[in-house]
């Protein structure tokens, strides 16, 4: 059977208390250290070929140019958040090569087979916390945005149903972030299908974030 996914966006409604973070990424320093990804340069690159990328915050699709010059702010989750004239752009993992960079394998890639539901379980958590909104140091887990992750078996495999938000609603990212999910869950080997809604009730506070998260931004 071949791996399949869905993705849902349910209206904000009348969802309040949403906070978007550019406040906050503009106090974080403008480099951070990779994590999923080894960089053979911190200084600027020129892309080595035309390659496809989403304007951040409205993840609007555009085609960058090859030799322009991107300065890489963020390497988190296996994609990159970078500098174009003074734009903001983030670049699929798919494309790392146009860096000069070396992709590394997700927590999944890397892992056997779960044989159990918690094993399962630890897999789908750990995938999840390897995506990262571009503006932002910490995955949506820590963020507090996954509200829910469950696991139930089919036929040839298992089926997982995550319910997440965002910071904010009308976030642009939020499909890329959604996407990111989908395929994250995907590379779990025996995960055969995936799906991600959207959803806006609790409305997310940062109460929800873990103390790691507000640590790395300086919240505690």
């Amino acid at each position: 059977m071949n791996s399949s996914a869905s993705i849902t966006i349910s209206a904000p409604g009348a969802a309040t208390g949403f906070t978007r973070w550019s406040t906050v990424s503009k106090r974080l320093p403008p480099n951070r250290p990779h994590r999923l990804f080894k960089m053979n340069t911190d200084g600027p690159i020129a892309l080595s070929r035309e390659i496809e990328a989403s304007i951040v915050p409205s993840g609007d699709k555009v085609t960058l140019q090859k030799g322009e010059t991107a300065q890489i702010t963020q390497t988190l989750g296996g994609t990159f958040t970078v500098i174009i004239n003074g734009n903001m752009f983030r670049i699929e993992g798919r494309d790392a090569d146009a860096l000069g960079l070396e992709p590394v394998k997700t927590p999944a890639e890397a892992a056997k087979r779960p044989e159990t539901l918690d094993d399962l379980q630890q897999q789908i958590e750990a995938q999840l916390k390897t995506v990262y909104d571009p503006e932002i140091p910490v995955n949506i887990v820590d963020l507090g945005l996954v509200y829910d992750s469950t696991p139930s078996q089919i036929d040839d495999g298992w089926r997982v149903d995550v319910k997440m938000t965002l910071t904010a609603p009308g976030c642009g990212m939020g499909p890329v972030l959604q996407q990111d999910a989908q395929n994250r869950l995907l590379c779990i080997d025996g995960v055969n299908e995936a799906d991600v809604q959207i959803v806006w009730d609790p409305p997310w506070n940062q109460d929800m974030m873990s103390e790691a998260a507000k640590l790395e931004l300086g919240m505690m």
